[in-house]
């Protein structure tokens, strides 16, 4: 080794510039060497000393006193984690506080009456009603009228206090949405006298009648009664009429039943659904919406506060999750049953079985009797019908014959385009009219042509133009 030299196995190293440490209260930045490791000696820069850590090395000591100070990075990321935590409970806190406000506000204003009442809904099956004006019979479940000109009116006797009951509802089908509907009733004040409520209609139903504010719904009433004063194109069927307490707890029971209600196939939507019943007071995709907006404002009403709204990203993707998931668990469960319900119609049919089990079964027994009489070679057929549905399926069961229908109009072609051996279907379509006599047919007020009857059925029939 050269002189001079030390056996150390350390290079000669020297630091250029302090390390900043904060120093200790009242002491300043001190420069010291370290000797032996359980040495500390005084400042003695540029000199080395035998069995000592060779080099002299820069540094200040941190006074006894100051608290252990954190690995780099590790107390923000149990803050991060800690917020984001805390973020996650407070949108669900204010989701719940969100509802709880939306459902006070609803109630407030949908409730008639008492909003808890002791007493139960009342309800009268189709065998209690009796039809006083127009037609009609029980056809399993329901009662069926139909009047032509003068209209229907249906009554049943009843006995309860008006205002243990302010809503009465009648639950109807196939009712024309122009019809002039109303609800008459007569109460123990004057029994002689008859008293007049309108009904809505939509999408083919009557809507509930809320009476809370009716000066003549007072006393006990004795009788209900259903008036439709139009003419009727259809049946229309009247499944019961009820009496409701509207309360809360009516009024949350009968959202969620409108909410859960059962939608089937219809044969006219494939990739879509109401969301519950054909009408309701308050949809819930709607009221997800309502919920999860105040919601959003109220976590970040408390987080400005706090002077913590980072997380607002996260909670608002919370938020929607949370609504969506409820908004699916319905549908979810509509295609449950709908699979259920599939199941037990078709299953285990071949399929003219699974034809015949369908809802348009009628239709297709008939277009079977029409395939009969056609001849085997193709042949030019007409079909007429109301719905555009039937027009349709029709047509798809009698090819590969030249079917003619229109998919978007209820429309026929004139007499003029139709010539001999021609044939003509119609399936419940208005304005069709047929002399046997005479062996003539005219559609729509039109020229009538000569034709041959070939087959009939209750609304429906098959015509051959000579």
């Amino acid at each position: 080794m050269k002189a001079g030299s030390v056996n150390s196995p350390f290079i000669p190293c020297r630091c250029l510039r302090p390390r900043p440490v904060a120093p200790g209260p009242g002491q300043p930045y001190r420069d010291v060497r370290i000797g032996r490791p359980d040495t500390i000696s005084g400042p003695s820069e540029g000199h080395f000393r035998r069995g000592s850590i060779r080099g002299s090395i820069r540094y200040t000591v941190e006074h006894p006193e100051e608290p252990q100070r954190p690995l780099p990075g590790t107390a923000s990321d149990v803050t991060r984690g800690a917020d984001h935590e805390h973020s996650c409970r407070g949108a669900l806190i204010a989701l719940g506080a969100a509802l709880a406000l939306v459902a006070f506000a609803y109630f407030a204003v949908v409730t008639p009456a008492k909003w808890f009442s002791g007493v139960t809904t009342k309800e009268w099956p189709p065998s209690t009603l009796v039809v006083a004006r127009g037609s009609g019979g029980i056809d399993r479940d329901a009662l069926v009228v139909s009047a032509s000109s003068g209209g229907v009116v249906v009554s049943v006797e009843t006995d309860f206090r008006a205002t243990d009951y302010p809503a009465i509802a009648w639950t109807a089908t196939h009712v024309p949405d122009d019809v002039d509907a109303r609800l008459i009733w007569r109460n123990d004040y004057a029994p002689t006298k008859l008293n007049f409520a309108p009904i809505a209609v939509a999408a083919g139903r009557l809507q509930p009648v809320v009476l809370a504010g009716d000066p003549n719904w007072v006393g006990r009433i004795r009788g209900l009664a259903l008036a439709i004063n139009s003419p009727l194109g259809a049946p229309v069927r009247i499944v019961g009429v009820s009496a409701k307490p509207m309360g809360v707890l009516d009024i949350a029971r009968d959202r969620l039943r409108e909410w859960t209600a059962f939608e089937g196939v219809s044969g006219t939507v494939i990739d879509g659904v109401n969301g519950g019943a054909n009408v309701q007071d308050l949809p819930l995709p709607i009221l997800l919406a309502v919920i999860g907006g105040l919601s959003a404002l109220l976590w970040f009403a408390f987080a400005r506060f706090r002077a913590r709204t980072l997380a607002l990203p996260s909670v608002l993707a919370v938020l929607f999750v949370t609504a969506w998931l409820a908004d699916d668990a319905r549908w979810s469960w509509n295609v449950v049953r709908q699979a259920l319900a599939t199941s037990r119609t078709y299953g285990g049919l071949d399929w003219r079985g699974r034809h015949l089990a369908a809802e348009d079964a009628a239709l297709f027994r008939f277009v079977e009797d029409v395939r009969a009489k056609l001849p085997a070679e193709p042949a030019r057929v007409f079909i007429a019908a109301d719905a555009h549905y039937f027009r349709g399926r029709a047509a798809y069961h009698l090819y590969p014959h030249n079917v003619y229908f229109d998919p978007y109009r209820d429309a026929i072609p004139s007499s003029s385009r139709m010539r001999p051996g021609d044939y003509f279907v119609a399936y419940q379509r208005r304005g069709v009219q047929y002399d046997p006599a005479r062996q003539r047919l005219r559609w729509d007020g039109g020229e009538a042509v000569s034709a041959e009857l070939m087959l009939s059925a209750p609304g429906a029939a098959l015509f051959r133009i000579r």
